[in-house]
């Protein structure tokens, strides 16, 4: 991919920083729900699904129990980055479908089998995605669904994923899909597309091979 592509690891340096325009829904009003996107829940037993997920494919990568503790050190704030996640990706749909771009099932299938070559085969690619951003291996397609929503959004506007440009669009989206999110799980940054107090990367540099590390 060329350099151009490469997408931003770093979201605080993506906009400046602006008074954000926050809203929290509360159980009473939305018993159940993680969060509401666009009129549709996020349940919190979904997201108690999808962190479920993540921690079984943790204790399959690791050999003993202390190694498995030491994988939950690491990712303390799973449950919040899980919806932070969920939420953005369907941001991200939205700011896509806006501006008329969609990803092929072809186009995945070709970025995972290049960066299969780049990690030394799938098991290391899935290992390695794992490690390093929480995504367990059957969400590791709809993740790179993900990142080429965001390289293509980025292409159509004539950006890229740090600039400005980029993020207003995904400001837009926020502001259409009105998102509010259980109090328990912090508050959504309308201005930053991010939940206010989200201080993991959600979109990776792919153009780097990952790197396999112990647990």
């Amino acid at each position: 991919m060329h350099r151009r592509r490469r997408t931003a690891l770093v979201l605080t340096a993506a906009i400046a920083a602006a008074a954000p325009l926050l809203t929290a829904c509360g159980n009473d009003a939305h018993p159940g729900a993680a969060a509401l996107v666009g009129g549709q829940r996020i349940t919190v037993s979904q997201l108690d699904e999808r962190v479920g997920e993540v921690r079984a494919a943790q204790r399959a990568a690791v050999q003993n129990e202390a190694q498995y503790q030491q994988a939950i050190a690491r990712t303390g704030t799973l449950t919040r980055d899980t919806l932070h996640t969920m939420v953005l990706d369907r941001v991200l749909h939205r700011a896509a479908e806006d501006a008329g771009v969609s990803v092929s099932r072809k186009e995945i299938q070709q970025m995972r089998s290049g960066l299969e070559q780049r990690a030394g085969g799938a098991e290391a690619l899935e290992t390695a995605w794992l490690q390093q951003y929480g995504i367990p291996p059957q969400r590791l397609e709809e993740n790179l669904r993900l990142q080429l929503e965001a390289q293509k959004l980025a292409e159509k506007l004539g950006t890229t994923t740090d600039r400005p440009e980029f993020w207003k669009a995904l400001s837009d989206a926020s502001k259409d899909l009105n998102i509010d999110l259980n109090p328990r799980y912090g508050t959504w940054d309308v201005q930053k597309s991010s939940r206010a107090d989200a201080k993991t990367p959600w979109v990776r540099d792919v153009t780097t091979a990952p790197t396999q590390q112990g647990m």
